[in-house]
């Protein structure tokens, strides 16, 4: 079949859904991939078709978190985006999508994907990295954790769609008319197939989902050894002990040296790998037991680390976890929280930590949880059960199905791609 993808959003969005078009070219379909241009790498190193939408996410994301981290300054960074770039995301969709025979749609082009799947009259398969779907099993994942009575868990999502639906309803409805010439939609669309890029192990299929919304497993690359360290890298992790992984990923616009420098006192003493990651290399001068690396595949990288302190993005989550290792997790932003609250309910990481309140009491504390014995062997053996996973299998499967597909196997990614991936990630 002849596919589209399209997603808007950070690394964390775009990997993923690149790894799960991967599996469905192996699997015999054409697929085109539409995401921001700066998180494509992957769709590059791994020969997925793909073009750019327009916009830029880093420079959203900065604005984003200038806002704060409250449900308000969320729903005002989205209306933002929305008035910049709906439009030209729906042009640029309606084109690529001639032709085609599904649509995948995910991260914040996903009302833009199912409007172009109704201009086209082709079936739509809503792709995720966050459980947004109704459930009572847990609330929203872009309210904070412990907001929401539980009884009120499912209304909670449909609460936050509408929410979403309301920044983005008057440049859906603008661009509908515009660019597809059809009639405003009223309410947003709520009876697509879902497939989710997350672990089962991580967040077990809720009880009350329709068949049609699946939780398959992260979309990741399989195992290979493709990638080594840099020499200097390499030299680092041969000198000691596995070291302590310190990196917040897409994360930019706040104070980097006021993060940064309570949580290296913290780990004075043991070794540290530091990714400045989009917030960029601190100004403050490093302590000779800190390593600075640069863009490294973290599922090459966790299991060589003792820890993973990091922001708690989906990627970043599942990545950290899968290694077997124990988090420490800062959330900056809308779903973080809940990651970091579904890995101390797992009992692999201690209560989240604020970027407002790292006093070394706090932070000592947080310490001593992560490196518990007992907190490790769960770690352990949650890697254990999620290298049993294969996510975009799973994926390619749920897709054929829902299209009506033929069972096929996933083929191996070629080799030279996972290569050429792993080195330049």
């Amino acid at each position: 079949m002849r596919l589209l993808a399209l997603t808007y959003g950070t690394e964390g969005d775009t990997r993923p859904l690149t790894l799960l078009c991967r599996g469905l070219i192996d699997a015999g379909h054409q697929v085109l991939l539409l995401a921001d241009g700066g998180t494509l790498g992957s769709a590059r190193a791994l020969d997925v078709p793909h073009a750019a939408l327009q916009g830029d996410i880093h420079e959203e994301v900065v604005a984003l978190l200038s806002r704060g981290n409250s449900p308000r300054a969320a729903s005002s960074g989205l209306a933002r985006m929305a008035r910049r770039h709906v439009s030209d995301w729906m042009r640029q969709t309606d084109q690529a999508a001639s032709g085609c025979e599904a649509l995948l749609a995910g991260g914040l082009a996903a009302f833009v994907g199912l409007s172009v799947a109704e201009r086209h009259g082709i079936p739509v398969i809503g792709t995720g990295m966050i459980p947004i779907t109704p459930t009572r099993a847990f609330p929203s994942p872009f309210l904070p954790p412990g907001w929401t009575p539980p009884p009120l868990n499912r209304l909670s999502h449909r609460l936050v769609t509408r929410l979403i639906w309301q920044q983005f309803r008057a440049p859906i409805n603008q661009a509908r008319r515009a660019v597809l010439g059809l009639p405003p939609a009223t309410t947003p669309w709520i009876d697509a197939p879902m497939l989710y890029g997350v672990s089962p192990s991580l967040v077990a299929t809720p009880a009350d989902w329709p068949a049609d919304h699946r939780v398959c497993g992260q979309w990741r690359l399989p195992d290979s050894p493709g990638w080594s360290p840099p020499p200097a890298l390499q030299a680092f992790l041969d000198a000691g002990p596995p070291p302590v992984y310190v990196g917040f990923g897409s994360m930019t616009g706040f104070d980097r040296d006021a993060v940064l420098s309570p949580l290296l006192r913290m780990l004075d003493g043991r070794r540290v790998l530091l990714s400045p990651g989009w917030s960029g290399t601190p100004a403050l001068a490093l302590p000779g037991n800190v390593h600075v690396v640069g863009a490294v595949p973290h599922e090459a990288l966790f299991p060589l680390t003792s820890l993973v302190i990091h922001h708690g993005g989906s990627g970043t989550t599942h990545s950290a976890c899968r290694a077997g290792v124990p988090s420490m997790v800062m959330p900056f932003a809308a779903d973080q929280f809940f990651w970091a609250d579904r890995l101390h309910r797992l009992g692999v990481a201690p209560p989240a930590l604020s970027p407002r309140r790292l006093d070394s009491q706090r932070l000592s504390a947080a310490l001593a949880v992560a490196e518990h014995p007992d907190v490790r062997a769960r770690a352990t053996a949650l890697g254990r059960r999620m290298a049993t996973e294969d996510g975009v299998a799973a994926g390619v499967a749920a897709v054929g199905q829902l299209l009506g597909q033929p069972a096929t196997n996933r083929s191996a990614m070629p080799p030279s791609a996972s290569a050429r991936f792993r080195s330049d990630p």
